[in-house]
């Protein structure tokens, strides 16, 4: 499962725990923006960035993290797991190349060692996304606290070759089969 922009929500995060044991998935990756919520954004709701680390530190063995631009040093040094990596290479079944990053230093339009039917997955905009740009697999997460653009909160899941974008109560938004 992957998710991103949490932005210190502990309501949100909870429920996005939630999610991620009823998918019964095997890792979470979350893909930045865990704990502040940014100059930029409102407070959301139910924001307790200790609570939020608390609970993703209860969890630090499932996860798996990339920087956000929101994240800082002080964040690392509240979380029991490393969050401070700009990007993480997955490699799929079929051994295609899944680039997971935020969105902030490389997205659609920035991707570095991408090749014809790779794989990015971020966040970063909380506009959730599935689609095949350029020959590229675009996957955005949205985010599980703030959506933007009209968008209801959401996380993405990869499963026997796709990626499910779903809403928060496990609906499926958008799918695309990313198989080569």
């Amino acid at each position: 499962m992957f998710a991103s922009d949490i932005h210190g929500s502990a309501s949100c995060c909870e429920k996005m725990l939630s999610r991620y044991k009823a998918e019964n998935a095997d890792k979470l990756i979350l893909l930045g923006d865990l704990l502040y919520h940014g100059p930029r954004n409102d407070i959301p709701e139910g924001y307790s960035p200790k609570e939020t680390a608390a609970m993703l530190n209860d969890c630090s063995s499932e996860l798996l993290c990339v920087r956000g631009n929101c994240e800082a040093e002080v964040d690392q040094m509240m979380l029991q797991f490393p969050v401070l990596a700009d990007y993480a290479v997955l490699w799929n079944e079929t051994g295609g190349m899944m680039f997971c990053t935020h969105g902030h230093l490389y997205d659609i339009n920035n991707m570095p060692m991408l090749k014809n039917g790779d794989i990015t997955v971020q966040g970063h905009t909380h506009l959730y996304a599935a689609e095949k740009i350029n020959g590229i697999y675009y996957i955005n997460t949205g985010s599980v606290t703030l959506p933007k653009g009209g968008r209801v909160k959401s996380y993405a899941v990869y499963e026997n070759g796709s990626f499910f974008i779903k809403d928060m109560n496990g609906g499926v938004l958008s799918e695309i089969n990313v198989r080569k």
